[in-house]
C-alpha cells in the first residue's frame, strides 16, 4: 500500500469488467503510480511494480493474469474521510524491464480512461430524422458494463432526411467526439464513485464552487512548489461565414458568435488577432451554418496558461481537472479563478506530487477573492 506524508493512502482495484479489491501480493509490488487527467487529451494511467520469480519459467506477477492488457483497473486515494476515484481504466499497454539482478526487474502497466472501449471498432451507420444528442445517448448506453451515466446536453438543431442524414464512418468514440466538435461541446468520461462513470457530452461547464485556492509566496497559507503563467497572443481566433437562403438564394451574413464557455473567467479577455471565414457554412441551413461558428468561436483555445506544481501536504485536498481553482499571490492581472485543463499526480512510497495546466481567457480576476484553501 503506496501512502504519503499526509496519511494518503492509495485505492487499486483489478477485474475483467467488475473490478475488485488487488489481491495483497500486487499491492506489496506495487511502487509507483501515476494518473493523469486531461480535459483535452483523455485520462490515463501508469503503474509500476517490483517483479520477483518465486519460479525460474517467469515472474509471478506477469503469470497471475491480473495485470493482462484488457483487465479494468480502478486508482483512487483517500486523503482524509471520503475516498476519491482518479480513473477506471482499461490496461492497454505492458512494459517488462528484466534487470541483471532479479530484484531490479519492474513490469510498467499503461493504459486509458474507459472511454477507449469506445474506441476500438469502426462501424458505417446512419441515423435518418434524429439529432445529435440523442444519437450520443444511443451509443453510450451500449457500453453500460463499464457504468456509462450518459450525461447528455440537447441540441437544436434537428435534421430531416432530405436536408441532411447524420452518418458514422467510424469508431462510436470517433464519432460522439466529431458531433461534439461541430456542437462546440467536449465529450470526457470521469468517474463519480467506484464503478460509475460520468459521459459528459456538452459545453465545457465554467460554473460551480471552485477548488481550495492555489497560493504562491511566502505567506502560511502558500501551497505551491512552483508556478508559470503564458500568454499565447494568436490563440483567439475570430470567424464569419455566410449561409444561402434556399428559396431567394440571398447570401447572408452570420453575425460574430460569443463562445459556449460560461461564466467568463478574466476581466480583460484577449482580444482575437487572427480572423479566418468559415468556409463550409454556405450550403447549410441557418441553425446548422450557426452552430457550425458558435462551435469555432467555443473551440478556440484560451490565451492565458499556467503551469506548476502543488505542495500536497500544504494543500491537503486532491486537484482535480475539468474544474475551477482560484490563483492568489500571483498579482492582480493573474489572480483570480482558472480552468484547470490537466493534472497529473503522482504517487510513491512516501510522497504525493500533483502537477497541473490551469487556463483561461485573458488577464485580470472577475471577483476580487477566491475560496480560500
Amino acid at each position: 500500500m503506496l501512502t504519503s506524508q499526509l496519511g494518503l493512502r492509495l485505492v487499486l482495484l483489478l477485474g475483467k469488467t467488475v473490478p475488485l479489491p488487488a489481491s495483497y501480493d500486487v499491492m506489496k509490488a506495487l511502487t509507483r503510480a501515476e494518473v493523469t487527467n486531461d480535459s483535452q487529451n483523455g485520462d490515463g494511467f501508469q503503474l509500476t511494480f517490483a517483479l520477483s520469480k518465486n519460479q525460474p519459467v517467469d515472474y509471478n506477477l506477469i503469470l497471475s493474469g491480473a495485470l493482462d492488457p484488457g483487465k479494468r483497473v480502478v486508482i483512487g486515494v483517500i486523503l482524509g474521510i471520503l475516498p476519491e476515484v482518479l480513473i477506471d481504466g482499461i490496461i492497454t499497454h505492458l512494459q517488462v524491464a528484466p534487470g541483471a539482478d532479479p530484484t531490479q526487474s519492474t513490469l510498467t502497466v499503461t493504459g486509458k480512461d474507459v472511454s477507449i472501449m469506445l474506441d476500438l471498432e469502426e462501424k458505417n451507420e446512419k441515423y435518418e430524422n434524429q439529432p445529435d444528442f440523442l444519437i450520443v445517448e444511443q451509443l453510450i448506453l451500449k457500453y453500460a458494463q463499464y457504468g456509462l451515466l450518459p450525461v447528455v446536453t440537447p441540441t437544436t438543431d434537428f435534421p430531416i432526411s432530405i436536408d441532411r442524414i447524420p452518418r458514422q464512418n467510424e469508431t462510436d468514440f470517433q464519432f460522439i467526439t466529431r458531433m461534439a466538435a461541430r456542437n462546440g461541446f467536449v465529450f470526457f468520461v470521469e468517474p463519480v464513485t467506484f464503478g460509475v462513470n460520468k459521459a459528459f457530452w456538452g459545453p465545457q461547464s465554467r460554473a460551480g464552487l471552485p477548488q481550495p485556492a492555489l497560493t504562491i509566496g511566502s505567506e502560511p497559507s502558500a501551497n505551491l512548489k512552483s508556478l508559470h503563467f503564458t500568454q499565447d497572443a494568436l490563440a483567439p481566433v475570430a470567424t464569419s461565414g455566410t449561409f444561402i437562403e434556399p428559396f431567394s438564394g440571398t447570401t447572408i451574413p452570420i453575425p460574430q458568435l460569443p463562445s459556449l464557455r460560461i461564466p467568463p473567467l478574466s476581466l480583460r479577455p484577449a482580444e482575437a488577432l487572427r480572423k479566418t471565414l468559415s468556409r463550409d457554412t454556405a450550403n447549410k441551413n441557418a441553425a446548422s451554418a450557426a452552430t457550425s461558428l458558435l462551435a469555432f468561436a467555443t473551440n478556440a483555445p484560451d490565451s492565458i496558461k499556467g503551469d506548476g506544481e502543488v505542495d500536497s501536504i500544504r494543500y491537503g485536498s486532491v486537484l482535480r481537472a475539468r474544474k475551477l481553482v482560484g490563483v492568489r499571490g500571483a498579482g492582480l492581472s493573474y489572480d483570480g479563478n482558472y480552468y484547470v485543463q490537466r493534472v497529473t499526480h503522482t504517487i510513491t512510497i512516501g510522497d504525493y506530487k500533483q502537477s497541473f495546466q490551469l487556463s483561461r481567457e485573458g488577464t485580470g480576476a472577475l471577483l476580487p477573492v477566491v475560496r480560500p484553501s
